[in-house]
């Protein structure tokens, strides 16, 4: 439907060559995919319906690349005072903190993810738009310079279409919003306070993109990107076949005692029909017809678990999992219990480091352009420096950072401003400004004759 829309507004979204298939990736993100997960057994006389157990590892891959990559610790620095204090109440008012951090689990799960900068009476509004939503329409070198954002809203008990559209004239952004009614597919009067057109006069953009930093192997040409585990599903549903056949392993591996027939307890009910008594909740018991009791004794069977064929399976198919989602073949590790220290995970799971690194480019990328779209909207200087600081105490440790950094500045590797950058986590700018404060402190006062 919103294609159909764009397409009449004269817009050319993209083939449907270039689009992703999200909709597999949401499916594996909720832990339940209808074609592998719902399936027949025969068992001899029919075919019964069966539901796979799912281990959701899917979504926990993408829960720990979210925290690793943009959690509380995230500092975001302004170079100007006066637009800290006004950027900081915008992100506060928008829940910004909370809200990146479920945007980048949904950019990890489906491959893109965006966030969208309105004006308003109360300032900005900030819209974190998930992959489903997103429709580009111009594009270079894999960067979106042109795209429409869809949601669905109700109002007066009907649901309606809401696109926000981003685009450009004579290189300016012109934005243009419209709102489509679902049942008589016609536009609808906007909700009040939001124009039908909006004129930036900048070409600063109201929307940044983001992905995960991995190469999108599924169609190259397209700008979206790939879920960080678009290249592991089989490995997916490896974990999950494992984890169905442990969980059936146990209920199928029940203690059993055959008891024959005219041994168990019986009843005569109204219908006349006899029935062996046992308590319902004493599965175990099993009466057997048939046999003699006089040489027939009460038997247990037992059957053996194959608890460690199963672990072994499921820890290397999750091991696999991890190496091809870039973590490393060593993140989940449920055997050994240990906790390791920063300076381990730095040594051991270089994978990790590196890839974090990697995609932090791009994160860093999508929120200075908000700081610049917001500050903006503000009215506030947009072309200064911003320093985002991600917290890396996860897999670094801040005291051998300081000490490393410290010998560096006494081999006069760096020098002192970069020194407080780096442990200090200042903007560079601030860094200079700190150390010509320092040396005139440390400067002796002038001689008067």
């Amino acid at each position: 439907m919103v294609k159909k829309i764009l397409k009449s507004l004269g817009y050319t979204p993209l083939p449907d060559g270039m689009n992703m298939p999200v909709e597999l990736w949401k499916s594996w993100y909720e832990g339940k995919v209808d074609s592998f997960h719902e399936y027949r057994q025969y068992n001899g006389k029919r075919a019964l319906r069966r539901t796979r157990k799912s281990l959701s590892m899917a979504k926990r891959v993408c829960e720990d690349w979210a925290d690793l990559l943009f959690n509380e610790k995230v500092e975001i620095i302004t170079s100007s005072p006066s637009a800290q204090k006004v950027l900081d109440k915008v992100l506060v008012d928008n829940s910004f903190k909370v809200c990146a951090n479920k945007l980048v689990e949904l950019a990890f799960a489906l491959g893109t993810s965006a966030f969208v900068e309105h004006k308003t009476q109360n300032g900005v509004l900030i819209d974190y738009v998930r992959a489903d939503m997103i429709y580009p329409l111009a594009f270079a070198n894999g960067k979106i310079s042109e795209c429409a954002f869809a949601s669905r809203m109700l109002i007066y008990g009907e649901m309606h279409t809401y696109l926000n559209i981003h685009t450009k004239e004579n290189g300016k952004y012109v934005i243009k919003n419209l709102l489509i009614c679902e049942r008589t597919k016609k536009r609808a009067p906007l909700p009040e306070g939001i124009a039908e057109v909006f004129y930036t006069n900048s070409d600063v953009a109201m929307f940044q993109i983001l992905s995960p930093n991995i190469v999108n192997n599924i169609c190259p040409d397209s700008p979206l990107g790939i879920s960080v585990f678009a290249n592991a599903i089989d490995v997916l549903e490896g974990i999950d076949l494992v984890y169905d056949s442990y969980q059936n392993e146990y209920r199928l591996g029940k203690k059993r005692i055959v008891v024959p027939l005219s041994m168990a307890k019986i009843e005569m009910e109204q219908q006349g029909e006899i029935l062996p008594v046992f308590d319902d909740n004493d599965t175990e018991f099993y009466a057997f017809s048939g046999a003699d009791p006089d040489n027939f004794s009460i038997n247990e069977i037992n059957m053996e678990l194959r608890a460690d064929a199963h672990e072994t399976g499921l820890q290397r198919n999750i091991d696999l999992l991890s190496d091809l989602c870039g973590f490393g073949s060593s993140k989940y590790n449920y055997q050994t219990g240990r906790i390791k220290t920063a300076t381990q995970i730095v040594s051991e799971q270089s994978d990790l480091f590196r890839n974090l690194r990697k995609h932090e480019i791009l994160a860093e990328q999508a929120i200075k352009n908000l700081v610049k779209a917001v500050l903006f909207l503000m009215g506030e200087d947009y072309e200064q420096e911003v320093t985002v600081n991600f917290d890396d105490s996860i897999i670094d440790d801040a005291a051998t950072t300081a000490e490393r950094a410290l010998k560096e500045k006494q081999s006069n590797i760096i020098d002192a401003a970069e020194y407080l950058s780096r442990v200090y986590k200042l903007p560079r700018q601030q860094a200079e400004e700190k150390v010509k404060m320092m040396n005139l402190e440390k400067a002796e006062p002038a001689v008067v004759d």
